[in-house]
């Protein structure tokens, strides 16, 4: 178990869970989003994102967070385990919530050097709201995360399905 890739809806958790499993492990925690967003909310072209993560994939092992299922041919081409965080939707609202409001309230950088940071009026007022998000795309991300467990194309990973907090952190015990 050299590559992991940590998934799960929005507000499951995955930043949390991975710098947990990085310390346990001692490798390097991979943020997908902190490679993808840019300044003031910038995207990067795909060329370039999908450069940026090749680049950091390129160690021997790492924990990688997060999903953006276009990059799935590039992130699982040498992953190990893959580890689903699959809560329930009200413990991922619940999640997303607090951590919306927490960021809004301490305006903390989210990923250094980009200058963002979340406002209450972005994560409670407006449709790209985190907490919209999490609303309307957890069954359907569900879903699709079910569908990789038994397609054939995937074979090569190990998949770990975590459904509760304390799933994981009994996966974390019995690691360390």
């Amino acid at each position: 178990m050299n590559k992991i890739n940590v998934i799960g809806t929005s507000g499951s958790g995955k930043s949390t869970f991975c710098k947990k499993l990085a310390a346990t492990l001692d490798f390097p925690h991979i943020e997908m989003d902190k490679i993808f967003w840019g300044p003031n909310w910038k995207w990067p072209s795909d060329d370039e994102f999908f450069g940026n993560l090749k680049q950091a994939l390129e160690k021997t092992n790492w924990i990688l967070d997060g999903n953006y299922t276009r990059t799935v041919p590039i992130k699982w081409e040498s992953v190990d385990v893959v580890i689903w965080l699959d809560y329930s939707f009200f413990r991922t609202l619940f999640q997303a919530i607090k951590r919306a409001a927490h960021r809004a309230w301490t305006k903390e950088e989210l990923w250094e050097g980009t200058g963002n940071r979340e406002s209450f009026r972005k994560s409670f007022f407006s449709k790209e709201s985190i907490i919209w998000w999490t609303i309307t795309t957890h069954g359907q991300v569900r879903k699709k995360y079910e569908s990789y467990l038994t397609n054939p194309k995937f074979s090569h990973i190990k998949f770990v399905r975590l459904k509760s907090h304390k799933d994981a952190e009994a996966f974390l015990r019995a690691l360390s």
